[in-house]
């Protein structure tokens, strides 16, 4: 039986555009549509949709307080649309805080070389995010606070829970490398809103996401962190307590010695032909070349195996991985990858990460 689809939009064009490319799925089945917030919530109410596709700019009633309206009573995946500026960038983000699980850019040619490519990827995500439905009770749970709210309050201690696998002994440590996609900005806002300002170590993050997003992702982190969040920039020194994460559409790697170690900030060459931008496989691999097996790297939820190839030059220099358990990633592809490469020491929830880090790094 195919997912169904309802499609919020208030142009009739955009509307028709996306209808005709999630039927060409035999998977996907476009059960309605709205051409407002409004009416988006009386469809998801009526219709029971396996997934729902959101503009956030619409007249009567927006798409952020339609998601807002939708998860308070009849909670489904819901994936943005939105323009690639820095406005567009901050209204996705308050999407996603108030419970929508992905996005994509609404010019499907920034995202896409063909239109072959902008169809496949959408309607990869659609199945991807439909496949959560039977989960959204404990997807649709918000973090401690929001990411709009600056003044939020700062946990100061965690508990941690038992272990779901125990690893070796006690090691050294001197980075914390953590890569996600698909369900990444609440997956990372979780894990790092605990850890204390004194936190011994930098760290790095990568997550998939657009160039005009990443400094406004950065942003928010900082105002609800503890640790010290920025985007990364090219010649920086990594510094404990600050997490730097990857600039969109560029690679972040690491040069130089882990007593001088360095940020470098690059462009992809056309021939490396590498589908993330950034790249957590780049990134890791960088990082095992830098400080060997000290470090831990953490996987988090995504689509794809972004992260496998880097996982395992961690790995072979004797560095820890852990990811993230099945039932609280929004799309398990990441983790299985590296799970399925026998990559994996530990697997937790999103929830127990945190105070696993903080005991297992002595922080």
């Amino acid at each position: 039986m195919p997912y169904k689809v309802l499609v919020v939009d208030d142009s009739t064009f955009f509307r028709r555009r996306v209808k005709d490319i999630l039927a060409r799925d035999p998977d996907l089945e476009v059960i309605g549509d709205a051409k407002n917030g409004q009416e988006a919530i009386q469809q998801v109410a009526a219709l029971k949709p396996d997934v729902v596709t959101m503009d956030i700019e619409m007249p009567v009633m927006d798409g952020i307080t339609a998601v807002k309206n939708i998860m308070a009573a009849n909670p489904v995946p819901i994936l943005m649309f939105s323009s690639l500026t820095h406005e567009g960038a901050q209204a996705t983000l308050d999407a996603m805080d108030a419970g929508a699980l992905d996005f994509l850019p609404k010019r499907f040619e920034d995202i896409a070389r063909d239109r072959q490519e902008a169809i496949d990827l959408l309607q990869q995500r659609v199945k991807a995010l439909a496949r959560r439905k039977s989960r959204m009770g404990s997807l649709s749970s918000r973090p401690t606070a929001s990411f709009s709210s600056g003044l939020a309050s700062r946990p100061t201690s965690v508990t941690p829970p038992v272990r779901t696998r125990i690893e070796g002994g006690r090691k050294s440590y001197k980075l914390l490398a953590v890569g996600t996609s698909t369900g990444g900005p609440a997956a990372l806002q979780k894990l790092l809103m605990p850890l204390p300002a004194n936190f011994p170590y930098p760290i790095l993050l990568v997550q998939h996401m657009p160039g005009t997003f990443t400094s406004a992702f950065a942003e928010r982190l900082n105002r609800l962190c503890q640790i010290n969040v920025l985007e990364a920039k090219g010649g920086e020194s990594l510094k404990p307590g600050s997490a730097y994460l990857a600039p969109g559409g560029r690679q972040m790697i690491l040069d130089g010695s882990a007593s001088s170690a360095r940020i470098k900030v690059v462009d992809t060459n056309v021939e490396q032909r590498m589908p993330y931008k950034p790249s957590v496989d780049l990134t890791f691999t960088s990082v095992s070349r830098v400080f060997g097996g000290d470090v831990l790297g953490v996987i988090l939820t995504g689509m794809g195996a972004d992260g496998r190839e880097g996982c395992k030059a961690l790995k072979n220099r004797g560095a820890r991985i852990w990811s993230q358990d099945e039932n609280s990633c929004v799309v398990y592809g990441m983790p299985q990858a590296v799970a399925a490469a026998g990559l994996t020491d530990a697997v937790y929830s999103i929830d127990e990460f945190a105070a696993h880090i903080i005991a297992e790094m002595k922080a």
